[in-house]
């Protein structure tokens, strides 16, 4: 610890100038401020629509601890919109097994309920069957290669 005696401290390496910067940092408490996100930034990292999400919760914002804490222990109206909807567009995707591009190119703009993902599974519509045989041929291709970067790192 520096002495505070008005004096620089006399450390072996360290010059005038940084000492009073230390010995300056010495005298300062440190405060750890808690990290903030905005209410679409948790929304999104909780895998829900935020317009479907209380006001409160859309209208303040949202702490790494409280983030982490309605990850490990919904409340309600989380489990109840996870359960039921309406999804953003990723989760409606990945229910239905394409690719957000492929939401778009079928038409598909507005978030969904799992009734109307159920159901669109289902009735198995055309455009439906294409975007999960692309999505299918994406992820072999994407194994291939990974498989093939694996085998020349193996060399």
């Amino acid at each position: 610890m520096l002495a505070r005696t008005g004096h620089a401290a006399r450390l072996p390496g360290v010059t005038a100038g940084s000492a009073r910067a230390v010995d300056t940092l010495h005298g300062m408490t440190s405060h750890k401020t808690p990290q903030t996100m905005k209410p679409a930034t948790a929304a999104k990292k909780l895998n829900v629509y935020l317009e479907a999400t209380p006001a409160e919760f859309r209208e303040g914002v949202v702490s790494r601890d409280e983030l982490n804490d309605l990850q490990a222990n919904p409340p309600e109206w989380l489990r109840e919109l996870r359960r039921n909807g309406p999804h953003p567009r990723q989760v409606v995707a990945a229910r239905l097994g394409v690719s957000i591009g492929g939401l778009t190119r079928s038409g598909i703009t507005d978030p969904l309920t799992t009734e109307q993902i159920n159901a669109l599974k289902a009735d198995s519509p055309e455009w439906l069957q294409r975007e999960r045989a692309t999505q299918a041929e994406v992820r072999k291709e994407a194994a291939r290669v990974k498989e093939k970067i694996a085998a020349r790192r193996s060399r």
